[in-house]
């Protein structure tokens, strides 16, 4: 599997220097007994690679590696990115540049 396939069944290539992220599960926040509800919840920052595009090119035209690659966890800015759905499943679509670490495991 090359970098740009999809690691998934879904059909979706980032183009450039973005990639195509899957925010990890939060579990439920209980406080003082009270369910909070998923509207109100923080949106996790950490993210599962699912795709990324060919890279930036230079303005001598040469394409610059990506940082990630299908399959890792990283850490994203909070608001960043573009939020998609696709087969009831949510995804995020940001640039290289947005993801700001990528988690050892």
């Amino acid at each position: 599997m090359t970098q740009t396939q999809v690691q998934t069944s879904i059909k979706l290539r980032p183009l450039g220097n973005r990639v195509l992220l899957r925010r990890l599960e939060q579990k439920e926040n209980l406080k003082g007994g009270i369910i909070i509800p998923d509207s109100a919840k923080k949106k996790q920052e950490s993210a599962e690679v699912i795709a990324v595009g060919a890279g930036k090119k230079d303005k001598n035209g040469n394409l610059a590696p990506m940082p990630v690659k299908v399959g890792d966890i990283v850490m994203m800015d909070k608001y960043s990115g573009q939020e998609v759905k696709l087969d009831d499943e949510e995804y995020v679509i940001v640039r290289a540049d947005d993801i700001i670490a990528v988690i050892q495991q």
